[in-house]
C-alpha cells in the first residue's frame, strides 16, 4: 500500500442474518452479511461486511458485533453495464458492547472532478470519488459526499489531489426505473464528518 494511503474502518452494530457464501479467492472462502448500525437520529445504516470462513464462528445474528477492517470496492460487470460494489472487508470480528459506532479514516487522491450542487432548500453538497491504493498496484474507488462548508471547501479540489478525511459509511435507498418497472436499490457512500486541519484543501490551479 502507498505509505500515504489510509483505509481504516471501525464499526459496531448488529448482524441482521447469518453470513452467506460470497466467493472464493486463492483457496479462501468468503462470506457476506449485513451489519445494522443505528444512528443517533434513530435511523440505521445497513452495511455489507465480507469475512473469511475462519471468522464465521464470531458472527452471531442479533447480537452486537465489533468490526475493524477496510472499505473495499470492485466493478461488478454482470448484467448490463458496470456497477461499483462496496463492502467492508473485516480484518477482525469480536463481540460488541452495545455502544454502536461507525467510523472511517481515509487518505487517497481524487480521481474525478468534484461535483458541487445545492438541494432545493439551498444546502450545499459535493460528490467526490477517492482512489485509495492497496498493495500490488490495486486501488479502491470510493464515493464520498460532503455537506455544508465542507462541500464548499472540497469543491475547489483538483483531480490528483490528496484528501484525508474522517467520516462514516452510510447506506441510502433509491428507486431505479427499469423496463420491468421501478426497482429498489441500496447505495453506499462515505459521508465526511471532518477534514484534518493540518492538510487544508487548496484551490485547483
Amino acid at each position: 500500500m502507498d505509505a500515504n494511503s489510509r483505509n481504516e474502518v471501525e464499526l459496531e452494530g448488529i448482524a441482521d442474518a447469518a453470513p452467506e457464501f460470497s466467493h472464493e479467492n486463492h483457496g479462501i472462502r468468503f462470506f457476506q452479511f449485513l451489519l445494522r448500525v443505528p444512528r443517533l437520529s434513530g435511523q440505521a445504516d445497513t452495511l455489507p461486511v465480507l469475512i473469511p470462513e475462519q471468522q464465521l464462528p464470531q458472527v452471531t445474528p442479533g447480537t452486537p458485533l465489533r468490526i475493524t477492517g477496510q472499505l473495499r470496492s470492485f466493478n461488478n460487470r454482470s448484467g448490463s453495464g458496470s456497477r461499483l460494489v462496496l463492502s467492508v472487508y473485516a480484518q477482525s470480528v469480536s463481540p460488541g458492547t452495545g455502544e454502536f459506532f461507525n467510523r472511517i479514516l481515509l487518505s487517497g487522491v481524487l480521481c474525478r472532478p468534484p461535483i458541487f450542487r445545492r438541494t432545493p432548500l439551498g444546502r450545499s453538497i459535493c460528490d467526490l470519488m477517492l482512489a485509495v491504493s492497496r498493495r500490488y498496484g490495486r486501488a479502491d474507488y470510493l464515493p464520498v459526499i460532503a455537506w455544508g462548508q465542507l462541500a464548499t471547501v472540497l469543491s475547489r479540489a483538483g483531480v490528483g489531489q490528496r484528501v484525508c478525511l474522517e467520516g462514516r459509511i452510510q447506506s441510502r435507498i433509491y428507486i431505479k426505473t427499469t423496463p420491468d418497472g421501478p426497482v429498489e436499490h441500496t447505495a453506499y457512500e462515505v459521508s465526511i464528518m471532518h477534514l484534518p486541519e493540518e492538510e487544508p484543501v487548496q484551490s485547483a490551479q
